[in-house]
Formats: structure tokens, sequence, C-alpha cells
């Protein structure tokens, strides 16, 4: 309900269970129940929000209006759907709880939520479904009081690999240097030695053109720097190095920076802990935002780590392969934890997309034609458009640049 009306709407509410209290208040109110007491505005409700632990619902959404919604109220309720109860569904990732098959990084494929099977997952339906209500609302009680909101843009930038050949290490650069030979990859061996000659930059080093883009548009930006030791699936430039701690302060400098947890530590809190702690140390101040390798996330084990390691905001929440709203909004919302019955102290900020969800498109124009959907969505509800693009494809090379690609995106999404 606090999401709903307070965090979306604007609308601050209080709730009683009490029949007499709810009688003899004077303004707006709403009965969510069964069965309605007098004739005031009556949402029936679902049993979802009336049950403990995990039970298999089957969703069937419905069109209203023009927008899916699922858990039908009947013909007496004010709303014709249980618009909280299938808001709690999305939010609470209840889907992930139930028994699914993960991909090959543990993680909840997009293609077995309810979102995905009927084509829904770019309508941001909550914030759609909270807008459906305020209307209603207002048409019973004209004198009802919200909050306007405002649009906003976050460019997070995810730096899991901060340089492609510099800063490597003398046993990691020439084991790259005989790989890329011994593939033919000639184009790779003179960029690598041209950077180790300087007389080149290294390609994944964009930071000073990043923050430069961001100053002049004025957007709010955030840096996820990986800080951890090389593993299989973490390879970034070692925390021990000094360029490299010099290069997190000096963007610490101009932009908001947090940690982009290793993959190592998914499941190990100590490490989880070590390398925030690290990071800390470096930028001199606390680092309280997260985001997990590979956007894995275990629900409900993954927040309740980031709790425990004192995490505050967790910028994970979406797919890595699919644009789209995985919690089915574009709004922050609090973990709520269906086994412990509790809200986890940890807000989850929902990405609309990860660059890497149109590493296939072949043209800018395609792309951008995609990414323009999913803004037009956010835009209409005054949402927060929270785009996620990775150092590695920004500075790579492949058929888009991009780095130019990236530029055209924060003129386009920044006002």
């Amino acid at each position: 309900m606090k999401q709903v009306f307070t965090r979306i709407l604007g609308i601050e509410v209080s709730f009683t269970t009490k029949v007499e209290d709810f009688i003899k208040h004077a303004g707006p109110k709403i009965t969510y129940t069964k069965k309605p007491l007098q004739n005031e505005f009556f949402v029936r409700s679902n049993d979802l929000l009336f049950e403990q632990g995990i039970n298999d619902f089957q969703i069937k959404p419905e069109d209203w209006d023009g927008v899916p919604c699922f858990f039908k109220a009947g013909e007496r309720s004010n709303l014709p759907y249980d618009v909280f109860s299938a808001s709690f569904f999305l939010l609470s990732r209840y889907e992930e709880y139930l028994p699914h098959l993960k991909d090959i990084h543990g993680r909840f494929p997009p293609s077995e939520s309810v979102s995905f099977q009927h084509n829904f997952l770019h309508l941001p339906v909550v914030d759609i479904w909270a807008r459906k209500i305020h209307k209603a609302l207002k048409e019973r009680f004209p004198e009802l009081e919200s909050k306007e909101r405002k649009y906003q843009h976050t460019s997070i930038i995810d730096v899991t690999t901060s340089h492609s050949y510099a800063h490597r290490g003398l046993i990691r650069s020439i084991a790259g240097f005989f790989l890329d030979l011994g593939y033919f990859r000639f184009r790779r061996v003179i960029q690598r030695l041209s950077v180790w000659m300087r007389l080149r930059r290294d390609p994944f080093d964009n930071f000073s053109a990043l923050l430069a883009l961001h100053k002049v548009h004025k957007v709010k930006s955030m840096f996820f720097f990986q800080f951890a030791e090389y593993s299989t699936y973490d390879k970034n430039v070692s925390p021990n190095n000094n360029k490299f701690r010099h290069l997190i302060k000096s963007v610490a400098d101009y932009s908001k920076v947090a940690l982009a947890a290793s993959y190592s530590s998914f499941m190990d809190i100590q490490l989880l802990k070590a390398e925030k702690m690290s990071l800390s140390n470096v930028i001199h101040r606390p680092v309280n935002y997260s985001r997990l390798r590979y956007n894995r996330v275990d629900i409900p084990v993954t927040y309740r780590n980031l709790v425990e390691a004192e995490f505050t905001d967790d910028f994970t929440m979406g797919y890595t392969h699919e644009p789209g709203f995985r919690a089915g909004t574009c709004t922050p919302f609090y973990f709520y934890d269906i086994p412990l019955e509790v809200q986890q102290p940890i807000k989850i900020h929902p990405f609309a997309f990860h660059d890497y969800a149109f590493q296939n498109m072949l043209t800018e124009a395609e792309i951008l034609s995609e990414m323009d959907k999913l803004w037009t969505e956010v835009k209409n509800v005054d949402g927060q458009f929270n785009t996620i693009f990775s150092n590695e494809l920004l500075g790579g090379s492949h058929q888009v640049d991009w780095l130019r690609l990236y530029g055209k995106v924060i003129k386009r999404y920044h006002v």
C-alpha cells in the first residue's frame, strides 16, 4: 500500500482494522476486504496478501483498458482487479520463489516470468495500475490530494573491466598477447602493443569522456567498479594496482562510485564485506550501493546477504539480455522477504535495460527505437529511467559504435 500510494502516487495513507474508526473517518477511504461495509470505495481482495508462505497461483492476465492485469476482483469491486495483490506479486518477485530452471549462472530466466510470457515485460505495469487507481479515486474523491513526482534518468556505468590491456600485470599481459597471437587476432596484438608503448589510450579507458559528457548534460550518473581479486568470472585489474585505485578516486570526485560485487562474493558474505570495505578505503567514504556481477539475484538470499553486508540500495533488479521491468515497476521499492514476512531495509532500484540486451542488433536506429519504447513508458508515469551501460561494450570494437550511441542516449533521455 505504501509503495502504490505513498511512493508512486504521493498520497499519505493510514490503516485500520476497526470498523468504528473507519466509519468515523470523514475523508477519502477504501475498504480492502471480501465484502464492502457500506457504499465506500471498495476493492475486493484476493487471498494473496492474507496468506503466509508461498502458493502456486495460476496467473491469467486480462486486458484492462489496454493494460494487462490479473487477480480479477468481481463485479461489486470499484476496481476490476485486485491491483494490490498483483503489484505485490511482481514487486516481491513471488514467482522467483516457485520452482523454475535457473540458467548457467544460477539466475532466474526471463522466459520463466509471467510478464515475459504474456508480453508485458516492457511495461512498468505497477506504475500504470497506480495511475488507474488514482484516476478512479479522484472521480470518487475530487478533494484527494497527492504530490506530483518528476521523471528522472540515472545513467549507470558497469565497470567490471576497467582496462583491456593496461595495468593487468605481467603474467596476464604476456598470456593475453600470446593468446591473441595464437588465434591470429592481429588487430588486438597491434592494439595491445600500442597501449603498452603508450602510443594510444586503452580502448576501455573512456572515463574522462564519460564524465565530460555527464557534466555537459547535467546527467545523474553512477559508476559501479568491481574491486576484487582475479577469478574465472572476475577479470578486472587488481585492486592492489595504484593506477587503478587512482582512477577510482578521480571518478569519485565527479560522480557517485559504488561496488560491482564480484562473482566470487555471490555466496560469500565475508568476501562481499571485504570488497565493500576495500573500495570504501580507496574513496574515503561509505559504500552503500551495490550491483551484482551478471545481474545475479537469488531471491531472497541475495538481499539478505546485502543487508548483512550493510548495503542500503541495490541496482541489480533487471535482466541482462531482455530489456524491460523485471519487477513490473520503474519506481524504487523496498524488498519484502516472504519466508520471513518482513520488509528488508534495502531499497531496490530497477533498471530498464542493460546494454547487452541490444548487443545482437545491427544498427543504432534499431537499438534507439527499442530504447525509446521503454523511455516513453517511464516518461508517461513520471518514473525513474535507470539505464546500464557496460564499460567493456562502450570501449569494445563492434559493428555499432557504442560510445557514440551512448552520447546520443544521454542527449535523448537526460531531460
